[in-house]
């Protein structure tokens, strides 16, 4: 090929998601319905009911474009958040929102500063508008803060700061976070991913920072791929100071965020009573695997989040094994754990039989 492709793209990483059932069921000839998928991180409830039937009422008017404003979302989650809907803004996923950051922010001139173990997409991200990434050793598996801030220099732009972090499922303490945030220059963007938020029973709440207007430099960022449940509708939102909020929203593709998705997760917030049975199944997954590898005296990072990070040796051996078997779970050779495994937690009956699997697979 004669194009002549920037140069720091011709070593750019290409992001492998979960393997999809169609996929495996397609490759290894075993029916779909025998295949049970916890590679992704995604809600096994499914969505609510209720945004179920928001959507199906929505898909008569798909000839017409959707609202470009978001307005009725935008405003109906300013209200669940108590901030105003000129704090928020929406994209077609939280990665899309990480795009943004890159665009207003990023060039070949700049750094982003990030953990070991973070999330893939940040340094990508990175990648792609030049900028370099400083990679912070992690400590015992998740955020050294100290050490990040500490690793902020004058061509920094942005700290990416997962928490719960995917994919160690680690958290960083409050007092932590909060030292963190007040050691981080003024000229440099935090942007805390706090994708998993809803999992956590008591949250480090930094929404007042954003309310008082005192950091501007924040930037925070979720999801309702996770608790609520509409991963494949791709729909995530960032939290920050006005202006902040006001360049992203220069640099948004018009009609990011798709009709069907918008009534989706306007009727997700309305069920509070479906978010807390999925709270309640992933405590219940968790505690299951983790008390299950400790029997097994399988090394395990304890988790926050909706997913256990477990160590089986050769884990690309391990999951082949597994998947031949009709369980997808996430191999971590991408993130530089290649002896590790990435479980997200199922419904009870799919936790058990990847359960039954991964002991047949270690013999």
């Amino acid at each position: 090929m004669k194009l002549p492709i920037l140069d720091h793209l011709k070593s750019l990483a290409t992001y492998q998601p979960g393997r999809p059932i169609e996929e495996v069921a397609r490759e290894l000839k075993i029916p779909f319905n025998e295949v049970i998928k916890l590679a992704s991180n995604e809600n096994p409830l499914g969505p609510s009911p209720k945004a179920i039937q928001a959507m199906q009422d929505a898909l008569p008017s798909v000839h017409l474009y959707p609202d470009g404003n978001v307005f009725y979302l935008k405003n109906k989650m300013a209200n669940h958040l108590d901030v105003s809907p000129k704090s928020l803004v929406f994209g077609n996923g939280s990665n899309e929102l990480i795009e943004w950051i890159g665009h207003v922010l990023l060039s070949e001139k700049s750094n982003i500063v990030v953990s070991q173990y973070c999330f893939a997409i940040y340094p990508i991200i990175a990648a792609m508008f030049g900028a370099q990434t400083k990679t912070v050793s992690a400590k015992h598996y998740g955020h050294d803060l100290h050490a990040m801030a500490e690793a902020v220099d004058q061509r920094t732009r942005v700290v990416f700061v997962a928490n719960p972090n995917n994919p160690t499922g680690t958290l960083a303490s409050k007092g932590t976070v909060t030292d963190f945030l007040a050691r981080i220059p003024d000229d440099v963007l935090i942007v805390m991913d706090e994708a998993y938020f809803e999992y956590l029973s008591d949250p480090s709440d930094l929404l007042p920072l954003i309310r008082s207007g005192k950091k501007p430099n924040l930037l925070l960022m979720r999801t309702f791929s996770k608790i609520y449940g509409l991963s494949g509708l791709r729909i995530g939102y960032g939290v920050g100071s006005p202006e902040l909020i006001q360049r992203m929203e220069k640099v948004r593709q018009p009609f990011n965020v798709n009709a069907i998705a918008q009534a989706g997760a306007l009727a997700a917030l309305d069920d509070q009573e479906h978010v807390d049975r999925t709270r309640l199944n992933n405590a219940e997954g968790v505690e299951f695997f983790q008390k299950a590898f400790v029997q097994m005296g399988l090394e395990h990072v304890p988790s926050h989040a909706n997913f256990v990070l477990v160590k089986v040796g050769d884990g690309k051996q391990v999951f082949d094994f597994l998947q031949k078997n009709g369980v997808i779970t996430r191999p971590m050779a991408g993130y530089q754990l290649p002896e590790w495994l990435r479980i997200s937690v199922g419904l009870a009956k799919e936790n058990q039989r990847c359960l039954d699997v991964l002991k047949l697979a270690l013999g």
